[in-house]
């Protein structure tokens, strides 16, 4: 009678175990889980999405211009098939609990996305992928000549990301201020702008082209960049300088780029 007993007491543990998700098992619980298991898996409403990044210096009448800043995330729906208690990991640093979760991701990159449904019986789990991408733009005060009394550097941060990266886009300044247009002055008079790409590390120029140096007569002037599959560590980052020579030219930089993973 006492071997009966014993034996339903070790029935009854064994199964008080597995109900609560193997807390007796412990390692050897992982044998009841199963990898991309057909019975479940996860989906994501698009794969690739795109943050926004907005920069616009404010004009005070000083050179002391206050910056605001607009960081608008995209966001995720992600939903499972054939869980009860799914678990999520957004390879972010963040989690969360649902049969269907919403999640932005702050910077650029690419996340693997991994879900577990645990129930009594196994563990199952399925993952994917998702990039994210980065459009910008900027509108900064207007830029002047170094000669000015209230001479000061123009300069627009590409916010790059650490890791291998590629940045297109396109700077344009336009004619801005009460004196004759660019369009209307002589030669010897014409407008002039001079953009400068510097890389930096820890706020240091460490590299610098010039991407272009002359003068125009156009009252809008549009100058190109790109950058393909360039590594950036920790502490270094990316920006556009502009200078002109003049002291009557007043133009009104803007610029619009792109971040790709």
């Amino acid at each position: 009678m006492s071997n009966r007993v014993s034996l339903v007491i070790s029935i009854s543990i064994l199964l008080a175990s597995l109900s609560l998700g193997g807390i007796v098992l412990g390692n050897n619980f992982s044998a009841l889980s199963r990898e991309n298991s057909p019975n479940f898996n996860v989906n994501v409403d698009a794969d690739i999405g795109m943050n926004q990044y907005n920069l616009i210096e404010i004009d005070e009448g000083d050179n002391d211009e206050e910056t605001q800043i607009i960081l608008i995330l995209h966001e995720f729906n992600f939903t499972s098939v054939g869980g009860k208690i799914v678990n999520w990991d957004f390879g972010d640093g963040n989690t969360a609990s649902g049969i269907q979760v919403v999640h932005q991701f702050d910077q650029p990159g690419k996340y693997l996305v991994s879900a577990t449904s645990i129930s009594t019986s196994s563990v199952d789990a399925d993952s994917l992928v998702v990039t994210v991408h980065l459009t910008a733009h900027a509108e900064v005060d207007n830029m002047e000549c170094e000669c000015a009394p209230t001479a000061k550097d123009t300069i627009i941060d590409l916010v790059p990301i650490t890791g291998i990266i590629s940045i297109a886009g396109y700077l344009t300044v336009e004619h801005d201020g009460s004196s004759e247009s660019c369009s209307l002055r002589n030669p010897l008079q014409e407008c002039h702008l001079r953009v400068i790409l510097q890389r930096t590390q820890l706020g240091n120029i460490v590299m610098e082209e010039v991407l272009f140096d002359d003068t125009f007569r156009s009252n809008e002037k549009v100058i190109d960049f790109i950058l393909n599959d360039i590594t950036f560590e920790e502490g270094e980052g990316i920006q556009l300088r502009l200078e002109t020579d003049q002291l009557r030219d007043w133009h009104k930089p803007n610029a619009d780029w792109e971040i790709t993973i």
